[in-house]
């Protein structure tokens, strides 16, 4: 038995990518805006900005804040993690005019709202990115279990 898997290029790599990402997060800025109190938002345009300086933000800005803190990181075993979470949405919230944010706790919950519409989602972009494997014919000299004993696991079809 020769288990083989692809790595195909897939429709969410690249740009569609971020396009994907952006239109998730900002069905999760709208969802996470609808349910706090705290956090106000003027339309869906703002929505669309609010989601692309989130994105950008967590893409440059976050890795930096994240190595500065580590010491803090590691100290609280995660934790502090939440904090640049909340560091983030602060910065957005004053870089795009109209969204708003009243205060630090609600940027909190703001950030492990998004964090979980985010990851509800993507289910089905992680489904469809899931590698597909495939059995091979039971080469000769396998075992009961159809295991040779030498696997050779290639990334061809």
């Amino acid at each position: 038995m020769r288990l083989t898997f692809t790595n195909k290029p897939s429709f969410y790599s690249g740009p569609w990518g971020f396009l994907a990402q952006v239109v998730v997060m900002t069905l999760a800025t709208l969802l996470a805006t609808w349910i706090l109190p705290g956090v106000t938002i003027d339309s869906v345009g703002a929505a669309v900005i609010t989601a692309i300086v989130i994105a950008l933000l967590n893409s440059f800005i976050r890795p930096i804040l994240i190595v500065l803190t580590l010491p803090f990181t590691i100290f609280s075993m995660g934790l502090f993690i939440f904090i640049i979470n909340a560091f983030i949405i602060m910065m957005a919230a004053g870089l795009v005019d109209k969204f708003h944010v009243n205060g630090f706790g609600s940027a909190l919950l703001f950030s492990l709202l998004l964090t979980l519409f985010n990851y509800l989602l993507e289910i089905p972009n992680r489904i469809t990115r899931r590698p597909k494997y495939k059995d091979s014919p039971q080469s000769p000299g396998a075992d009961s279990d159809g295991f040779s004993p030498y696997e050779e696991i290639s990334d061809e079809e």
